[in-house]
């Protein structure tokens, strides 16, 4: 018969090995077992795993730890900690309150955890106010103080980033001037606070103070400025690193999409190859998107190659990044293949290839596409509002004005989808092209929604196609009223007085152009060249 020492030690070797709540749960039933179930060490053990663990489950933890008759601060600090990260950080605060009133001292353990309870409550949680969190942090900063563990680095770390969370600011800052010593993650949590409080000076000041730049410093001022739309700071900072990662390169290029600097962006990806700086996942979907936005077909074709090259599995964001640039560069062939080679599709990759279809006067193929989709509904494929905006514009593009009516009746009572102003949009240009300009005129009228000018000019593009000078008119005064009128409505209504030979309209046109100052603006285009 074993041992009691042996036993304890074979079960604490199980606990290592587990890896699943199922083989916890059978561990557990061997400690009942053999008369271990309270034995501290293992409980803790035990515990954690359940807690803390990927697989593990966070309501076993605690139905484990509320069957335990006499806790221990160790017990507490586990589920503590599993709660602070959990969506349920007000619990942990429970915890600590309970192990209070029980007289079991709080150590250097428990304490971040708190903190950090309080601070995510304050982001996570509607319910309880953020005064009432950063009173309850300042409550247990002063316990920590008075067990004199206020210079522990890791309570000053969690404190700071407790107090900035909850918009005390200044409280953080006073935190940060007594640490005697400061690491790189003071100086970030800082630098986050001043950030997150639109204190942008005092963060750049601190952030040139610190003696040693971690790569994570520098990519939070990356992405800050970033955020904030000043890519040329950003690309400043960026050009001062001595070290980068992928993130580093990410976040400015991802800043360069987001001004629409779409060259800069295609630029710096070739300048990270050239650095052998492997890209990520989300490298690729941003080269993908600049690559869409420019045209850039050739360059968006050596991404799917560099892919292929890698093995890299085309699904999920990639895959809908790289159908997404060959429909916008125009190549459907291609885009069919990507869309084809796919395994499981998410609804966004059929809405990309049908709007693509549809943009593309490939009406037929886009309509037959969404028929496929509908026979996927028991995959989990639903169409939404973006499927219905791609098939109104085939039927629009087609002609098909029955077809895209019955289609928007049955989006609304079928699938129970409100349309927006650009599903109106369709519906109004589908009515415009089949010469029903008047309906499209008392449809804008009738929308749920304010009208925008995009609807006016469809409207008054019609009036010119068809004729109609006297709703051009209406039209021409309604788009006036919503927006400045731009050249090109001068000079669409200035060509349907023209036709109509009404020549002294035509006249009034120009100079009311003149005296706004209004020039007609010349055309450009883009190529690839190299």
């Amino acid at each position: 018969m074993r041992s009691l020492s042996s036993t304890s030690k074979h079960i604490s070797f199980l606990l290592q090995r587990t890896s699943s709540l199922r083989e916890l749960t059978q561990t557990h039933a061997l400690l009942t077992k053999t008369g271990l179930a309270y034995h501290p060490p293992l409980l803790a053990k035990l515990l954690a795993l359940s807690a803390l663990s990927p697989w593990g489950s966070l309501a076993h933890a605690r139905s484990l730890f509320d069957a335990v008759p006499i806790k221990s601060v160790l017990l507490y600090n586990v589920l503590i900690r599993a709660y602070s990260q959990s969506i349920f950080p007000t619990e942990a605060i429970h915890l600590y309150n309970h192990m209070c009133r029980l007289h079991l001292l709080p150590d250097k353990l428990t304490f971040p955890f708190v903190f950090k309870a309080c601070g995510r409550a304050a982001n996570v949680e509607r319910e309880v106010p953020r005064v009432a969190l950063a009173r309850k942090g300042s409550e247990v900063h002063c316990r920590a103080f008075r067990l004199g563990l206020e210079r522990d680095g890791f309570i000053q770390n969690s404190l700071m980033s407790m107090y900035s969370q909850c918009g005390r600011v200044r409280d953080a800052s006073k935190v940060f001037d007594e640490m005697v010593e400061r690491t790189t993650v003071s100086y970030n949590i800082m630098i986050a606070a001043y950030d997150r409080n639109g204190e942008q000076e005092l963060a750049d000041r601190l952030f040139y103070q610190m003696e040693e730049k971690s790569v994570v410093s520098w990519n939070s001022m990356i992405t800050r400025h970033v955020r904030l739309g000043d890519v040329n700071a950003a690309r400043k900072i960026f050009d001062e690193m001595s070290q980068r990662d992928a993130i580093s390169w990410n976040t400015l290029m991802a800043g360069y999409i987001q001004v629409k600097n779409y060259k800069h962006a295609l630029e710096l990806f070739k300048r990270m190859q050239a650095n052998d700086v492997e890209p990520t996942e989300l490298t690729i979907v941003s080269v993908l998107g600049a690559c869409a936005e420019t045209g850039a077909l050739e360059m968006g074709k050596k991404v799917h190659k560099y892919l292929r090259d890698k093995e890299f599995k085309i699904e999920g964001y990639v895959g809908n990044a790289l159908l997404d640039m060959y429909a916008k560069c125009g190549n459907l062939k291609l885009a069919w293949q990507v869309f084809d080679a796919m395994g499981m599709k998410h609804v966004t990759c059929w809405n990309t290839m049908i709007v693509a279809l549809a943009v593309h006067g490939h009406c037929k193929d886009a309509l037959e596409l969404f028929a496929s989709m509908e026979r996927e509904a028991s995959l989990g494929v639903k169409p939404n509002r973006v499927t219905f905006l791609g098939v109104l514009l085939a039927c629009s593009h087609k002609g098909l004005l029955k077809e895209g009516q019955d289609f928007f009746q049955r989006m609304v009572k079928e699938y129970n989808i409100e349309p927006d102003i650009k599903h109106y949009g369709c519906m109004v240009d589908m009515l415009s092209r089949c010469g029903l300009v008047d309906e499209a005129f008392q449809m804008i009228k009738e929308m749920p929604m304010k009208e925008n000018s995009v609807l006016w000019k469809t409207v008054l593009g019609a009036c010119r196609v068809h004729g109609d000078v006297e709703l051009a008119e209406e039209a021409f005064k309604e788009l006036a009223e919503l927006a400045p009128l731009s050249d090109a409505d001068y000079v669409l209504m200035s060509n349907i007085y023209a036709e109509a030979e009404r020549w002294e309209d035509v006249e009034r046109l120009r100079t009311g152009m003149i005296g706004d100052s209004i020039s007609k603006q010349q055309g450009c285009t883009q190529i690839e060249l190299d």
